[in-house]
């Protein structure tokens, strides 16, 4: 596996997508009193239209463009090098002094914006879903705030730099711990255990940090939430989240009909599993293995092969695809290859700008590795799908239909796998993904119902924290994974999930979207060219429309009633013949 250099992103040598009318080309985004006086501007620009106030509103685009993509670089750059101290120190720089100045005037644009649309009519069509997200961020702003949400940030960084730092040393030498996962995928069991153990106890060296970590968290977001007149964190985070379409009550119907419908058939997995590797008991490091024995897939040494594999698997999904995702190469939007001091995990980020996408992820050469740049070139499409609306707000799509474009596109693009692998090899990579996907909606569900538990009762401690937790994993566990000697490391696996740490509530949005892709790819197997029309015309409303419409115009319900879970279920159990 080749290492790639950290990332250099420098927006000034891409091609921009239009010139700027209101922020000067020169302009330093990262100097406050010039952030600052380009929203005065704005504050006090007189509109007397409707024409105005739509040209008012393009202007804000402008602007708030440039400066999410100023801090997307900043972020990007930091997270591809946390080691960096420069680096680091931009980050910290933009969200203690950017961010915190920017809030303020964010809420006066939309006071502005909500008493000028009032008496200046616009197109209900066009503006109604920008309307309601406006109203329900003036009724969430409070000054108070401000410092704290910038306490929480620079906490999410801390966060991000413990886990970026963790390595251990392995068969003589020094390991990320995403490098790690592919000896969860050797055959040789007591080699798997090893390296489980010793991810294990590296995780386990900072339990007591990250507790500490998400304690003051805790703290912060509950008096976030208080501040706002929210009886807790949860339905603060609902309302800043935007679920309009949505209630916390149906989250928890997901919950119990996960624990109804999917569960039973994640449990015929597991034992599927067991019974295939010959074992009396399974244990946590065998369930990433090839349950026949067979060695770890091997689609690819290089990155370059990674790219230049996946580039050729979007083109056959369909041509325009591919050319978008050749373009992203030829660009240096990506960084793909692990490497120490590289945060963990994967994203999408929209230069918002450019309106161009950036993928990060830690590829190491094996099977997941395609999955994952399959997801995140979903989520690259989607953003280009888009682009051409003058609105920023409209740019970017609700998460719970962001993660359709992404676990669709996982799902089409599995198809082609055979650019990787022989006929044998692709059906194996086929069974495994919809056997993921299972447990996809069943980690969904404890994350969800976790996040739930820790807000609904914000005064608990680190005790009664893991106590609800080993209780929520026995709700859907299936029974058959065995824990026994290892449980403080049960009792700790939530740590390694960033979302409950960065990003709190951004979890249940990977169910309801996996339901959406699982349709997304019955309606492809009937009539393939109509589900990719229908998945594009999705796309390309950006987040112009209610989620239902999202969800219509993409051919597909959106709904996670056991109605529809239950169906999908059977599906996938005839997919991987179980």
């Amino acid at each position: 596996m080749n290492i790639s250099v950290p990332t250099d992103l420098d927006p000034k040598k891409l091609s921009p997508y239009q010139k700027r009318h209101f922020v000067p080309e020169n302009a330093d985004l990262t100097d406050v009193d010039v952030v600052k006086g380009l929203y005065q501007k704005l504050i006090q620009k007189d509109i007397q239209s409707a024409q105005d106030l739509e040209q008012w509103l393009l202007e804000r685009s402008e602007l708030e463009a440039a400066l999410d993509q100023t801090g997307s670089v900043i972020y990007i750059r930091m997270t591809c090098q946390t080691d960096d101290c420069a680096r680091s120190d931009a980050y910290k720089h933009f969200i203690e002094t950017i961010e915190p100045a920017v809030k303020p005037l964010e809420d006066q644009l939309n006071k502005k914006y909500l008493q000028c649309s009032q008496k200046y009519s616009l197109d209900e069509k066009r503006y109604g879903v920008l309307t309601r997200a406006i109203k329900q961020d003036i009724e969430l702003f409070v000054k108070e705030n401000i410092p704290l949400q910038t306490q929480i940030s620079l906490l999410s960084q801390e966060y991000q730099s413990l886990c970026g730092a963790m390595t251990v040393e392995f068969q003589g030498e020094e390991k990320t711990l995403p490098q790690m996962g592919k000896y969860l995928l050797e055959p040789d069991r007591a080699l798997r255990e090893s390296a489980w153990r010793a991810v294990s106890e590296r995780r386990l060296k900072d339990k007591d940090k990250l507790d500490s970590l998400f304690d003051k968290m805790l703290a912060l977001r509950d008096q976030v939430a208080k501040n706002t007149g929210c009886a807790n964190f949860c339905e603060y985070k609902f309302k800043s989240l935007h679920r309009f379409d949505y209630t916390p009550d149906q989250c928890k119907q997901y919950h119990d009909t996960i624990e109804r419908a999917v569960v039973p058939l994640w449990r015929k997995i597991l034992q599927r599993r067991k019974q295939q590797m010959g074992l009396d008991i399974l244990r946590p490091w065998d369930l990433a293995v090839d349950p026949l024995g067979r060695a770890p897939l091997k689609p690819f040494e290089t990155v370059d092969q990674l790219i230049d594999g996946c580039k050729n698997i979007f083109k056959q999904t369909h041509p325009d695809l591919g050319s978008q995702f050749a373009d992203m190469a030829d660009k240096g939007l990506l960084d793909l290859a692990s490497r120490k001091g590289k945060a963990p995990g994967g994203y999408q980020s929209t230069l918002s700008e450019l309106r161009k996408p950036f993928i990060f992820m830690n590829a190491v050469g094996v099977d997941d590795d395609i999955r994952t740049l399959l997801h995140e070139g979903g989520h690259a499409f989607h953003a280009l799908a888009c682009a051409g609306d003058d609105l920023l707000d409209y740019r970017h799509a609700p998460m719970e239909f962001c993660e359709v474009a992404s676990m669709a596109m996982e799902l089409l693009a599995g198809e082609y796998l055979d650019v990787f692998y022989n006929e044998d090899d692709k059906r194996r990579a086929v069974t495994a993904h919809f056997e993921g996907v299972v447990f996809t909606l069943v980690w969904v569900a404890i994350i969800d119902c976790f996040q739930y538990w820790i807000y609904e009762n914000p005064t608990h401690n680190a005790q009664t924290r893991k106590e609800a937790w080993l209780e929520i994993q026995k709700r859907f566990g299936a029974g058959v994974v065995n824990w026994e000697g290892l449980e403080e490391a049960q009792s700790y696996v939530w740590h390694r999930q960033l979302h409950i740490f960065e990003v709190p509530f951004y979890y249940i949005e990977y169910g309801i979207a996996q339901l959406g892709a699982l349709q997304v790819w019955r309606n492809a197997k009937a009539n393939w060219d109509k589900a990719l029309a229908d998945y594009q015309a999705g796309l390309a409303l950006g987040g112009s429309r209610p989620l239902p419409e999202l969800y219509k115009t993409a051919g597909i319900k959106f709904d996670f009633s056991e109605s529809t879970i239950a169906p999908l279920m059977e599906d996938v159990a005839a997919q991987i013949n179980i």
